[in-house]
């Protein structure tokens, strides 16, 4: 929990609520994709980070790779 709570607090991270508009967006995304194997999760996500144009993520995914995003830490 101490975790979480410091994510919370951070004034340098942006928690985003999950919306009705949010889940839609994704969806749609998901449905767009049937042959990529993306989570909805990951769809909510690359939907969020379009809407506040973030192009890089922190993660090694090729999920977000093949959607135009770049992974900002590499080995």
């Amino acid at each position: 929990m101490h975790f979480i709570d410091s994510i919370l607090n951070n004034d340098g991270i942006q928690v985003l609520e999950q919306t009705h508009q949010s889940f839609q967006d994704g969806l749609a995304l998901y449905r767009q994709r049937p042959d990529k194997g993306y989570s909805l999760t990951d769809c909510i996500s690359m939907q969020a980070m379009r809407q506040l144009e973030i192009t890089e993520v922190l993660i090694h995914d090729n999920h977000f790779t093949q959607e135009g995003f770049s992974i900002a830490l590499k080995d």
